[in-house]
């Protein structure tokens, strides 16, 4: 009987776990399409903000600009976004190695400083290693927690000003790209130096007027883009957070109802089991009376 009794417990255990994975699927489908939507609605502005500078790039000297100019040194800043919270399957691994992979072979050679945006990059990169440099820029805590262009411009513009300053040769941004809810692919963009888009019809010659003049907007447009760049990376690490927790929570409830299934048959045969030894007891007790 006290294994009877000990399968039950599993079996209510398993049963709140259930509960517990299936309300924080939900939660995530809901925040999924909130952050799908807004990844969703950038996409087009930054894909036309990119092709804009590339036409202009194609007429006016954009190299000039020092966001554009590659600077000297061996210096490089990743910029690592992951998620505040875990529960998501491989999503936060999945960055944790690849930056880890990029330090170890790409950037062997090179002086590298790691930017976390995400508490589970920030705990394993401050802990395991001494590329952590949140502590040198403004506060960046909880960026998803009010995940704004005004907050992430303002990232961006710490990041263009160090950059300026020939502090950094190279940033990069490791982020998780949505495709859909249940899969993410991992990319690895360049953000300093801009690499100006070239345009598709390049053989189309195309007789801009420029107010107030080319090297003008080029000096907005280039900031513009980057803080567009760096915000998109933020929604789209964003929506794959959601659908891969979203995903992870849906199998873990899938695995509860099949734990379940499987304790209740194992607790029904050994409910049969003693019952049928109680009566083989009850019938043997009864025979050596009769005896």
């Amino acid at each position: 009987m006290a294994n009877l009794k000990e399968i039950r417990n599993r079996i209510a255990s398993v049963g709140s776990t259930m509960q517990i994975t299936s309300a924080m699927k939900m939660v995530s489908a809901a925040k999924l399409k909130r952050a799908q939507d807004a990844v969703t609605k950038l996409r087009p502005y930054a894909g036309k903000l990119k092709e804009i500078l590339g036409n202009l790039s194609a007429v006016a000297d954009a190299s000039e600009n020092k966001l554009a100019k590659l600077n000297d040194g061996n210096s490089v800043l990743i910029i690592a976004i992951s998620s505040n919270r875990g529960l998501c399957g491989g999503f936060n691994n999945n960055i944790i190695k690849k930056v880890q992979h990029l330090i170890a072979s790409d950037y062997q050679a090179y002086d590298v400083k790691v930017l976390c945006l995400g508490k589970k990059v920030k705990d394993v990169i401050k802990k395991t290693t001494n590329y952590f440099i949140n502590d040198e820029l403004a506060p960046l805590e909880d960026i998803f927690l009010d995940l704004t262009f005004d907050r992430t411009a303002l990232i961006a513009t710490q990041l263009m000003s160090l950059y300026e300053q020939q502090q950094f040769s190279k940033v990069v941004v490791v982020y998780n790209s949505f495709i859909n809810a249940a899969s993410q692919s991992i990319e690895v963009e360049q953000f300093l130096p801009l690499i100006s888009p070239i345009p598709e019809n390049n053989s189309n010659s195309i007789d801009y007027l420029f107010e107030p003049n080319k090297q003008e907007l080029v000096s907005v447009l280039i900031p513009k883009s980057l803080k567009i760049q760096l915000f998109k990376a933020l929604l789209d690490s964003n929506a794959s957070e959601h659908g891969a927790r979203m995903t992870a929570m849906h199998k873990a409830t899938d695995n509860a109802k099949d734990l379940q299934k499987s304790l209740k048959l194992t607790y029904n045969k050994a409910r049969q089991a003693a019952i049928t030894n109680e009566i083989l007891e009850i019938v043997g007790g009864a025979e050596a009376l009769n005896g």
